[in-house]
Parts: C-alpha cells; structure tokens; sequence
C-alpha cells in the first residue's frame, strides 16, 4: 500500500468517524478510527495522526482509561517506527495489548490493496 493510498483510505475513515460522531454512534466513530489506525500504521506521521485523534475522542467522551491508553501509545509509536516492531492489524485501542497483531479485516484489507 503506498502512503498516498494510506491517506485516502484514511481520509475516508475520519469522514465516517465524524459523520458517527455527529449522529451520536460512539461504536461505529470508535470502529473508523481502528480502521483509520490499522491503514497508517506503516507511516510514522499518519499513525500518530491516528493516536492523536483517539486521544481527542477519548477525551471528549471523558474516557479517561482510553485517554492515558493512547497517551502511551503515542509514546510508542516512535519506537516502534525505529524498530520496525508494528503489530500488524492492531486497532490500537487501550482495551487491546499494543504489541498484539490482529487480523486485518478483509473489506478494509481489500481497499487497502487498492480494490473497491
């Protein structure tokens, strides 16, 4: 997957997750930023993006398990560029250990390869 796809798939993501925000759906605005998350995990700036805006969220729900959640995966997610130890398929949330790879799911996996 090249970054420019990433991104786009993402861009859709974020589209989806403020849409569910909007209409009050936290189950369907928490399961685009996983998706969001697994897309940019291969790309420092965009994972951190990611985290970023899980953080936010959290935030905004006062979920404060969440919230210190994504602080230390925002303090991960460096280190795991440097070393190359992403979990792959991870949804990045704090309910999830963040060295656990997951199966990526096969729709998003399918845009991820680039088919509709």
């Amino acid at each position: 997957m090249t970054r420019d796809l990433a991104q786009a798939v993402m861009a859709e993501e974020f589209a989806a997750f403020d849409a569910a925000h909007r209409a009050g759906n936290r189950e369907a605005a928490w399961h685009a930023l996983e998706h969001a998350h697994i897309v940019a995990q291969p790309y420092l700036g965009l994972h951190l993006a990611s985290h970023w805006t899980m953080l936010t969220y959290a935030l905004r729900r006062r979920d404060g398990r969440e919230a210190l959640g994504q602080c230390l995966r925002l303090a991960l997610v460096p280190l795991g560029a440097i070393t190359g130890r992403l979990p792959v398929g991870n949804t990045g949330r704090s309910h999830v250990s963040a060295f656990r790879p997951m199966p990526i799911p096969q729709a998003l996996l399918n845009r991820m390869d680039g088919k509709p």
